[in-house]
Parts: C-alpha cells; structure tokens; sequence
C-alpha cells in the first residue's frame, strides 16, 4: 500500500500542458493542504493549534511576462482568467481566481512590483472537505509569483500576507494556521503553532503511524453562517472578561481558573463557548508533549476529549461526524479520533497503526455506509512538506 496520497499526474506532464497552452517553458511550484490534529476553533481566538500538511496539494506552473498582465488557467475550472496588475482593485468579484489575484496584488505592492505572468494551476485537495485548498491555492500562487520574480518573502511575512489575500480580498475570516502551516510544514512532522505569537516548534511523528482522513462527503449548509456566529460568540466571552480582568484582549489571556472565578455570570451558551477553547488550549499543549514523548495513548485520549468538547460546548459536530469518529474508536489500530476543520460536516482525522490501515478504511467505510447509505472517501498520508520548488 502506498502511504503517501500521491499526486495523479507527475509534475512532468503538467509542465508539458503548460508548454501546450503557453508556448514558454515554466518553472513549477507546489504547496499542500493541511490537516488539524487538534486544537479547533482556536486560531481566530489567538490560541494554539497542532495541524500537519499533507501529500494533497496545488501545483502551479508559471513563466514571466514581458508585461504586467497575468494570465491564469487551471485545470480544476473549466474559465480561464486575464487581469492586469495596475487595474486590480483591493476586492474579489466571488471568482475562484480572486485568490490569485489577491495575492498578486498583496504581493505586487509589498514586494514594490511584479512582472506579468501565464499560470497553469492544478490541485487535488478536496475543496469543502476542511483540508484547506483555498490556502494552498494561496501559498502556492504567492511561491510560484516569488520565483518567476526572483524575490524573497520569509516564511511568516508570506503566511500572513496569503491570510491577508483570503480576509480582505476574498472575504473569508480564516485565521492564520492554514497558510502557517502551508509554508512551513515539514515531512513527518506535526507543528504546534501559537497563533498570537507565531512562534511554533515541529514534532515528530512516529514512522508506523499513518494520518487518515475520512471524507463524510457531507457540508450542511448552514456551516458558514455558524462558523461566523462562534466567532462573535468567542469575542463576546472575551469582553465579557476585559472588563472583569486587566490585559484581557482574547481568549488566549483567560485560564481555566479565571473562567472558573469569573465566569459564573456569562449566559450559558457564551460559557460553553468559552469552555471549549480554554480547555481547547491546553489540550494541544498536552498534546505536543505526548507526542515529543511518543505517548500516542495519551495522544488519543485527548483527540476524544477535543471531539467531544466541538460537540457538546462548542456545537459544531452533526451526526455523520460523530458516527465517523463512534466507527474510528471501534477499530483495532486507532490511537485517536476526532472531527478536524470548522465542523458541520467535512473530515475527521484519525492516527492509525500503518498496519491496520487497510482494516480500518475498510470497517470505516462499510460501517458508514450501511449508515447513512453514503460511500465515504478516505484518503491515507503521512505529514508532507511545505511549500517549495518542484524539480
């Protein structure tokens, strides 16, 4: 069994279609998704997260212009898009190619000029499955843009200028992780980040132990509209505790104990809120070191908790989740199991014995069908590395 997801075509054939379209000879780029393996709802909170990229990922194949006109095709969208970079205005027009054009202009005025371009995109991250493709749609367009241009943008700064291109061009409030992690993952390894500070420090994962993601190939459609209400939710409990603790700007600066000292007049849907990103917090801290240690049992545990929590406190697991994660913790191999990404349908991630894989997908997937007659996706990989030049 192949343990890796491995890209359908090899980076060869698309430099080939791109000399078809084109006429030029490119360069290539890529950059991967990512999964959460715990720590949810607490990036926009200013808290900690544990994710690791994984082997679905955009590729971009790009050669420079004599112009400033970009011209952008990929082979996931059947429309083809030309724009000029001196006519870009500071929104999107709710086009799959506002990502592009996002961070060309972020990056034309940050980097004090860009030349044009003809881009050729390919991904296979699932889009809508949680796993991140519209950030790796970013870090990969901003890395192939730096190489045909021969600039430099360290890591944080190219990170932090993708969520930028997503908040306010494209109009999504995602918070720094998936770029973070976009850019700086690393083969085998898990990256605990702080999402105030930035700073963050890569673990390794034990080689036997496989990453699978399963697909509940379901998205309820009310998922954004509550993603936006739990963030209001957070940034009402924390000014609920600015204004009973000095220095508090998020939820990053309260602590269990202050919740349990203070807490006791929040209303009892912003309490459960609160509750789960408190505790949220420390279990990925937990976490990282379980893993530094290898202890994958006390790893597990705490993936149940965090499922658990998303459930009951925070409220944005659904039914095909919960079955999803009741199947995973049924199956021999599995240390952990839980929902990944802003909920309401999507993936769960599971850490499982390379030995058992083929075991679990197939009790998984049998089980969750004969459930809710829906043929799951299941997708095997091990951490990847972030973005670069494809050779």
């Amino acid at each position: 069994m192949d343990d890796h997801i491995v890209e359908e075509h090899p980076p060869s054939s698309l430099k080939k279609r791109f000399k078809k379209v084109y006429g030029m000879e490119p360069l290539l780029v890529q950059a991967p998704g990512r999964v959460n393996l715990i720590g949810e709802h607490t990036d926009y909170n200013e808290g900690f997260v544990f994710p690791a990229a994984i082997g679905f990922q955009t590729r971009v194949a790009i050669a420079k212009r004599s112009d400033r006109r970009m011209m952008v095709a990929s082979e996931n969208y059947p429309d083809s898009v030309e724009f000029d970079l001196d006519e870009l205005k500071d929104s999107g027009r709710g086009h799959w190619s506002d990502y592009v054009a996002g961070v060309a202009h972020l990056l034309d005025r940050r980097t004090g000029g860009l030349p044009g371009a003809n881009l050729l995109l390919h991904g296979n991250v699932p889009q809508g499955a949680g796993l991140s493709s519209s950030a790796s749609l970013e870090v990969a367009v901003c890395e192939a843009f730096l190489e045909a241009a021969d600039k430099k943008l360290g890591g944080v700064e190219m990170a932090r200028l993708c969520q930028e291109a997503e908040n306010v061009f494209v109009g999504a409030r995602c918070g720094i992780m998936d770029q973070f992690i976009s850019v700086h993952g690393k083969k085998n390894h898990a990256l605990r980040l702080d999402c105030r500070t930035l700073e963050y420090k890569l673990e390794p994962i034990p080689a036997d132990v496989r990453l699978v993601i399963c697909n509940t190939m379901v998205r309820h459609t009310h998922a954004a509209g509550e993603y936006n209400l739990r963030r209001g939710e957070c940034e009402a409990a924390a000014r609920y505790f600015a204004g009973r603790i000095p220095g508090v700007k998020s939820l990053r600066d309260v602590s269990l104990a202050d919740f349990a000292q203070s807490g006791g007049d929040m209303s009892e849907v912003i309490r459960k809120r609160c509750r789960h990103v408190l505790s949220e917090n420390q279990r990925v801290l937990q976490a990282a070191e379980a893993l530094h240690s290898k202890d994958l049992k006390s790893f597990g545990r705490l993936m149940g908790e965090s499922h658990a929590s998303l459930r009951d406190d925070f409220e944005v697991s659904c039914e095909e989740l919960d079955l999803m994660v009741r199947l995973a913790e049924q199956s021999d191999g599995v240390y952990g199991a839980r929902m990944t990404g802003g909920g309401f349908g999507g993936c769960t991630i599971n850490l499982v014995d390379e030995k058992r894989v083929e075991d679990f997908k197939r009790k998984v997937g049998e089980g969750y069908k004969r459930e809710t007659g829906r043929a799951p996706e299941i997708y095997v990989s091990s951490a990847a590395d972030g973005a670069g030049r494809l050779v």
